[in-house]
């Protein structure tokens, strides 16, 4: 939490997606195309909350809704090329404030904070009834 709420640059203040939008947007470029159903399924969010961000994502022009590519009925959400920009430079962001926190530490203690981060985010969706990492 203190690393989503602090940013160490004036840049990742201004320019910050918000965090339903950074989520929905990561889940996309890995995911590719998908429907609200989908990112339900996914994100363990009802079908009204999902709406609600994808619009707002959509009028702010991070993401587009397209005719199934499978030609399925249900419409699936893309990134936009302006989606895509805005998920890379706020990761670079991130990178660089990861960057400052661990400057100093070893790199044997990057790897085992890294390590500890996957087991704890695999148990935290394992009690949800939830794969992680998500099977593709």
């Amino acid at each position: 939490m203190l690393l989503a709420r602090h940013s160490l640059s004036s840049y990742a203040r201004k320019h910050q997606l918000d965090r339903s939008a950074y989520i929905l947007l990561s889940l996309l470029r890995i995911k590719g195309a998908m429907s609200i159903g989908e990112l339900s399924d996914v994100l363990g969010l009802d079908a009204s909350t999902l709406n609600r961000q994808t619009a707002a994502a959509m009028r702010a022009g991070l993401m587009d809704r397209i005719p199934d590519p499978d030609g399925g009925i249900a419409r699936k959400f893309v990134l936009t090329e302006a989606g895509a920009e805005a998920l890379d430079a706020q990761r670079d962001q991130i990178l660089i404030s990861l960057d400052k926190v661990m400057a100093d530490w070893p790199d044997e203690d990057i790897a085992t904070f890294a390590q500890f981060l996957q087991r704890f985010n695999t148990d935290i969706e394992r009690l949800a009834g939830r794969v992680w990492p998500r099977p593709d």
